[in-house]
Order: C-alpha cells, then structure tokens, then sequence
C-alpha cells in the first residue's frame, strides 16, 4: 500500500499526523508521507486518516 497527500487539498489540520504519525508529518504547512511503502501492521491507520480528512486529500494506492 501507498499513501499520498495532494498538497493543493491539504488544509494542514493534522489530523492524519494524529491518527497515523508513524506514516504522515507536517512539512510547513501541507501534510506529507514520510515512508515510500505503507508497513503492513499500519495499513488500517492509513485508511483511517485518509477516510478522516475533511478535504479528502489522502489517497491510498
């Protein structure tokens, strides 16, 4: 599984950094995905934070 944030959607409200901060970091203002592949044991956080964003900037791959 890949994570990916769309900057231009991103509202910086942390709230995928709080559910999943193993996976999502703040970069200034956007939120951004620190691993280049999703860690198996993490994959129902990721999925959390990406159905939890109000701008629906998280897209799973």
């Amino acid at each position: 599984m890949k994570a990916v944030v769309d900057p231009d959607l991103c509202t910086a409200c942390e709230l995928c950094v709080d559910i999943c901060g193993d996976v999502f970091e703040m970069d200034d203002d956007v939120a951004v995905v620190k691993v280049d592949t999703v860690p198996a044991d993490l994959e129902d956080d990721v999925r959390e934070a990406a159905e939890s964003c109000p701008a629906e900037a998280i897209t799973i791959e």
